[in-house]
């Protein structure tokens, strides 16, 4: 049996984690013990599949058919918007951090396997599942339900936002 990721390296990857969730204007779990096992999880699917997948979902092992739960997962910023953190609890709001609010069960948006749709080079304009959201500072755009709760390049926050026609 092989050996997990030495402490070393889960405490330098989440230090990375967090200058990178809070230059996007995201915060990671504050609960330090919890978030290092699922950095240390992190690592381990790293190692696995080559890609970090989502600890708390079972990745296929093959990259195009995980692309979804490639932390962070696509399905992050809605679950911030409505539950205060991602489905692993690896990213929380800013109420989270806070302490303001507590994370709860949070259900899984993920499709079953046999539900979600194949990845695709293009999406047809016709078919966006998504309106599309421009980001008023930067005009960074994202296609999603509701505008991200910062935007990733300038850190504005979702009432910067505008809805964007393509």
């Amino acid at each position: 049996m092989t050996e997990g990721p030495s402490r070393e390296r889960v405490v330098e990857r989440r230090d990375a984690l967090a200058r990178q969730a809070e230059a996007g204007g995201y915060h990671l779990n504050p609960d330090l013990p919890f978030t290092d096992e699922l950095v240390e999880s992190l690592l381990v699917n790293e190692e696995r599949y080559g890609y970090p997948s989502c600890p708390c979902r079972l990745g296929a092992g093959d990259r195009s058919r995980d692309l979804d739960i490639i932390c962070p997962c696509d399905y992050r910023d809605a679950d911030l918007l409505e539950w205060g953190a991602c489905y692993c609890a690896l990213y929380v709001s800013e109420d989270v951090q806070a302490g303001k609010r507590d994370v709860a069960s949070i259900p899984e948006r993920r499709p079953p396997a046999g539900e979600r749709a194949a990845p695709t080079a293009a999406v047809q304009r016709s078919a966006r599942p998504h309106p599309v959201w421009r980001c008023r500072v930067c005009g960074y755009l994202c296609a999603r339900d509701k505008p991200p709760q910062a935007c990733p390049i300038c850190g504005a926050t979702a009432d910067r936002f505008e809805p964007f026609a393509l």
